[in-house]
């Protein structure tokens, strides 16, 4: 996003008051939504039903609220109870991919985005990347998953899904509570409505439709980005002010998280899905480098030695896990034996 998307998107969940001269195209947004929503729901745009169950985590907001995290843990609570679970991705920041592009050990995050190439690395298991999502889906389950998990896939109403999670920012909320352009919301709050879960990241600051249940981001290790070496959250390998890099959807997240963590920041944010370039991360004081596992997967080759990336993974409350098992079951959905 750039310089001039990102003032707006904080002008949009501070809700400032010129954002209501944006609320005639609000409307007619709001009017296409509608639209193409009736299309897939009558028949005349075609939804095509995967064979396995598919899980769809989302938001309604424009920028970061913890979906990819908990995409992570899905996965890795699936493979737990003996399922072979597969990721679907749009692939934001990639380029030149053939779709479906199977993320392969050395297909670079230039090519694949680098979320599905930080899922890929973290889970182990078939991450696939395609816009056109039933095609993708369909390539999951040809490399033999059995039950599939689409990251940011809300809105790609093409792919029929079994259950729909919408994560929440617990600080920033659904801002404005309007539409594109004249607010943060892909889709209007009405669409709470039909979806089966929302969690909420983070303790909520604001008043919130329902109180969801609760997720947590919680850092769980510090990584040399170099050679991989890994160190225990509580034994920080570094001392004094840190040059902290973010090109995620809300930047602030993860610096406030560094601070929690006992570390003196000097921040660099960036936009969401930042294409590095190796000026951007080198600094004439010599002091270490922290980034973010999304924006590592750009900067392996570009960053200097001394750099770091704070490793974070996402904390369901054990309400949610229960609810996910329940549905699991109660769906009839078990994994083959």
């Amino acid at each position: 996003m750039s310089q001039l998307g990102e003032r707006w998107l904080r002008a949009a969940y501070r809700g400032d008051a010129w954002l209501a001269a944006l609320r005639p195209l609000e409307l007619l947004y709001r009017w296409g939504v509608r639209r193409r929503a009736a299309a897939y729901a009558s028949g005349r745009k075609p939804v095509w039903r995967a064979p396995v169950p598919v899980v769809v985590v989302g938001n309604l907001t424009l920028g970061g609220t913890g979906k990819s995290p908990l995409v992570a843990w899905l996965v890795e609570h699936l493979i737990g109870q003996g399922w072979r679970p597969g990721i679907l991705s749009r692939g934001y920041g990639g380029q030149g991919a053939v779709y479906p592009q199977l993320v392969e050990a050395t297909t670079p995050a230039t090519v694949c985005g680098d979320e599905p190439r930080m899922l890929a690395d973290q889970t182990g298991v078939p991450v696939v990347v395609d816009p056109e999502r039933p095609r993708g889906a369909r390539r999951l389950i040809e490399v033999g998953c059995d039950i599939l998990v689409s990251d940011d896939g809300l809105q790609h109403l093409a792919l029929g899904r079994d259950l729909e999670l919408v994560v929440v920012d617990g600080v920033r909320g659904f801002g404005n509570g309007r539409c594109l352009p004249a607010g943060p919301l892909r889709e209007p709050l009405s669409r709470l409505e039909s979806i089966d879960a929302m969690l909420v990241n983070g303790a909520p600051r604001i008043a919130l439709p329902s109180d969801g249940r609760r997720m947590a981001l919680v850092p769980s290790g510090w990584r040399r980005l170099a050679d991989g070496r890994r160190y225990p959250i509580d034994e920080t390998p570094f001392t004094g002010p840190v040059h902290a890099v973010a090109g995620i959807g809300r930047p602030a997240r993860f610096f406030d998280t560094l601070r929690g963590l006992g570390v003196e920041v000097i921040p660099h944010p960036f936009g969401d899905h930042h294409l590095f370039r190796a000026d951007e991360l080198c600094f004439e004081d010599g002091r270490p480098l922290v980034m973010t596992a999304k924006d590592a997967v750009k900067c392996r080759d570009l960053a200097p030695d001394d750099s770091w990336v704070l490793e974070v993974e996402a904390l369901p409350e054990p309400a949610f896990v229960d609810w996910f098992d329940d549905w699991l079951a109660g769906a009839g959905a078990m994994p083959p034996r």
